[in-house]
């Protein structure tokens, strides 16, 4: 519900401009549909265009009370769309168009629908979002209102509580005193080196030399996280409030939100929370009358990984190749254009109004020690609830992937989960109940990083993981350094001969002697972190190694020089279903007799296996030279051949 925009020149028109807002509302009921990019892809712009059309031509007189509207991410992308009707918190999970009679006339006689809620294993309904397992268990702060305003409308900002901690930044507090409130809340930089906020802050509101400057960085590239890019999206203003707030502390009177080239929806809702703000005064001259002037543009990035590193974002807004620098002096003193400049990421800024307005020490009773308040996690891979979650600090691992994200798949079992995305490492089931924080993720060898969490079952691999991301650092290695440009290249190399069943006893040592030397000598943190993938594979997965270089054999049966597809003749009913599909003609066989695959045409695709009838179940991967077949004892890390 829009309301004209005019500019708002003073705190005492703010909280009047508030007021009207929430009186306007009055008793509206609302229907929140989820639009971010998982549900849009679900078809939820049908679903709203379908509840406007219901709602037009129903001659119920509740009609008029009913807003609705058009939300950023819920969170459970597993159950999209979704719809969630307020006051109520009744939430609809898999909605269809087919739905939206019913859901409209229950809404309009106070009623639900319970067969779109989410029903517990013991069959009952949760009538509540908040039932949910899969939010019950979360903290949600800086998500907490994704599900409830539109992204487009300042006002739903506004009404819900919005640009008040800028109010009293500029009202009640001066500069040094914002900048106490955050040293205090010991809030860590969300975007995966943990370092405090508060002291970067400091460092640069403390160097010589103006303009000074602040940078949003949302160039969110680590495969399988959608964090920064969830919260652009779905609630663009706290990220603003938040920049202003720094900038008005460190005494910056610029500002410039580095989003990914990839991100068109988060671009055009973020230019829009910008173009409100700058028309009600919160952005642009004399700010609330408070003397303070603040401007803020948006810089699209190319779309390299890299550019994710402050410097080489840095060297990126000034136009120049988006690539390290080497860091003599810190982005902190000397940044954009040589002035000094604060970064942070999406999460860290849209924080701060949270702590301004509630104060320290409510932040700092979130988590644990020095580790203080949430962390939002993009949960994917092979768990039952995939989705986006926001958990306090030190929280277990066992928590997040079982409680939140309901177990693993298929009824499988737990392998190992990657946290901090391809610079992070994998952590093995006798670790799931590490705290998860910076410092204990550290510790284990792993890391924070910006939030991305993929959890892995038997099925998986390791090495093949380990490939599959030394890979991609490989393609986003800038190369302008020889240690994470050469360290990668013969990383690769060295995986992909293992994967063929070459690897030698001494890749072992080549793999170790590599990760020191990035580790050591690389430019930037691309480079220096690189390594964790490797380091903990070999670590916690080391029998998998010995299997592919010792045995010539996958234990997961997943590389394929490694794994040969063979049918059961026993099993067999000569259906023919796998000879239909195959593409290259390798399996011959009478109809209903036991078919065989021919070894040398066999492509090892995979179809035939997806195509055989559950019934029958004949065909199987085994690997191994010749009739070898090996099992892995874990728990003794021995090797025994069958």
């Amino acid at each position: 519900m829009e309301t004209k925009i005019e500019k708002i020149n003073s705190m005492e028109e703010f909280n009047s401009r508030k007021d009207n807002i929430n009186k306007d509302l009055g008793e509206k009921i609302t229907i929140s549909i989820c639009s971010g990019t998982g549900c849009r892809a679900l078809s939820s712009d049908r679903l709203i265009s379908a509840l406007e059309k219901e709602l037009k031509n129903t001659s119920h007189k509740k009609a008029g009370n009913i807003i609705i509207k058009k939300t950023g991410c819920h969170g459970y992308c597993e159950r999209g769309p979704i719809m969630v009707v307020h006051p109520g918190e009744t939430c609809y999970l898999g909605v269809k168009e087919k739905d939206i009679p019913e859901i409209v006339q229950a809404t309009l006689e106070g009623e639900v629908v319970e067969d779109l809620l989410y029903q517990n294993e013991d069959g009952k309904c949760a009538y509540k979002e908040s039932e949910i397992p899969f939010y019950k268990f979360q903290k949600r702060i800086v998500l907490e209102n994704n599900s409830r305003i539109d992204p487009g409308n300042i006002d739903d900002y506004i009404g819900i509580g919005g640009y008040q901690a800028l109010t009293k930044a500029l009202d009640k507090m001066t500069p040094d005193q914002v900048l106490e409130e955050v040293k205090k809340a010991d809030l860590r930089g969300r975007g995966g080196g943990g370092f405090p906020a508060g002291t970067k802050w400091e460092t640069t509101k403390n160097a010589p030399g103006k303009p000074k400057y602040v940078i949003v960085n949302a160039d969110e590239g680590d495969p399988g996280a959608y964090m920064d890019r969830s919260i652009l999206e779905g609630n663009p203003h706290s990220v603003l409030e938040g920049l202003i707030i720094g900038a008005y502390a460190i005494g910056a009177s610029e500002g410039f939100i580095y989003v990914r080239q990839e991100y068109p929806q988060a671009v055009s809702t973020v230019l829009k929370a910008i173009d409100q703000a700058r028309a009600y005064g919160l952005i642009g001259k004399d700010i609330l009358g408070s003397g303070f002037d603040f401007e803020v543009k948006v810089h699209r990035g190319a779309g390299a990984f890299v550019s994710g590193e402050s410097s080489a974002l840095i060297s990126a807004i000034e136009g120049k190749v988006g690539e390290p620098r080497v860091k003599y002096i810190r982005t902190a003193v000397s940044g954009l254009w040589g002035k000094p400049t604060n970064l942070n990421n999406v999460e860290t800024w849209a924080n701060v109004p949270h702590i301004i307005k509630n104060g320290a020490d409510w932040f700092a009773g979130i988590g644990t020690k020095h580790n203080n308040g949430t962390k939002i996690f993009s949960l994917v891979g092979k768990v039952n609830n995939t989705g986006l979650i926001e958990v306090p600090m030190g929280i277990t691992l066992r928590d997040i992937i079982f409680k939140i994200g309901g177990g693993i798949k298929n009824g499988k079992k737990f392998k190992a989960v990657q946290t901090g995305g391809p610079s992070g490492g994998v952590l093995p089931e006798r670790l799931l109940d590490l705290p998860v924080d910076f410092d204990e993720l550290d510790k284990a060898g792993s890391m924070m990083g910006s939030g991305g969490m993929i959890v892995m079952d038997e099925s998986d691999c390791m090495v093949n993981i380990a490939h599959y991301f030394i890979k991609f650092l490989s393609d986003e290695s800038c190369g302008k350094c020889t240690p994470c440009r050469e360290g990668l290249r013969q990383m690769l190399y060295i995986y992909e001969r293992i994967m063929e069943g070459k690897g030698r006893e001494e890749d072992f040592k080549l793999l170790g002697d590599l990760s020191l030397l990035m580790k050591e000598g690389s430019l930037c943190a691309l480079g220096s972190t690189a390594p964790n993938i490797v380091l903990t594979t070999l670590k916690y997965f080391r029998e998998e190694y010995e299997a592919h270089i010792y045995y010539n054999m996958c234990p997961a049966k997943v590389c394929k020089p490694l794994i040969r597809y063979v049918i059961d003749e026993e099993k067999c009913s000569g259906c023919s279903s796998c000879a239909k599909v195959c593409p290259v003609n390798a399996i011959e066989g009478m109809s209903k007799k036991p078919h065989i695959i021919n070894q040398d045409l066999c492509t090892k695709c995979g179809i035939c296996i997806e195509v055989c009838p559950s019934k029958y179940s004949a065909i199987d991967r085994v690997t191994g030279t010749a009739e070898e077949i090996i099992t892995i004892d874990a728990e003794h890390e021995l090797l025994k051949k069958v």
